[in-house]
């Protein structure tokens, strides 16, 4: 594969992984800091400005541990649901504590978005999963767990 056409994937990826991440957890962001944490708009919108450029950095390091931990799952539903529930929780729960306590959280808000974060990511970690490996389709890209979702430069 030449240098120019790794290149041209390594954007597509990150496109597609950042796309993704941003339109999925901006709703369900919002969601959950207004209706569940009790933060008012001013602060939610605080926090999804926080929250944007975040996710823009972490997008891709995510496909990338995504892809690494469902290679641990098996064909079946319920070993899909599990690594990528455990995919999502291990990375995505400490962002969004940050992000909203920079966002203005404190004290018993912080509390409840970091719990509530943790139960949207065990809700979540499956559909985010299939809405990933379906935005990544769009790319033409393959499902996580296989190239180039791995650090594998052969593709």
């Amino acid at each position: 594969m030449s240098g120019r056409q790794r290149a041209r994937d390594v954007v597509r990826d990150f496109i597609a992984d950042t796309a993704a991440l941003v339109v999925f957890f901006t709703l369900t962001g919002v969601l959950n800091e207004r209706f569940f944490v009790g933060m008012g708009w001013d602060e939610v919108l605080t926090a999804r400005l926080i929250g944007a450029p975040l996710m823009v950095l972490t997008a891709r390091p995510y496909g990338l541990w995504r892809g690494l931990v469902m290679r641990r799952a098996g064909e079946g539903r319920g070993s899909k649901l599990v690594w990528d529930t455990a995919s999502l929780l291990t990375f995505q729960v400490p962002i969004y504590v940050a992000i909203i306590w920079a966002g203005g959280a404190e004290g018993a808000e912080l509390w409840r978005g970091a719990l509530g974060a943790a139960v949207m990511m065990l809700a979540l970690g499956r559909p985010y999963g299939i809405w990933l490996d379906l935005v990544r389709g769009w790319f033409g890209l393959p499902p996580g767990g296989q190239t180039p979702m791995s650090v594998n430069p052969d593709r």
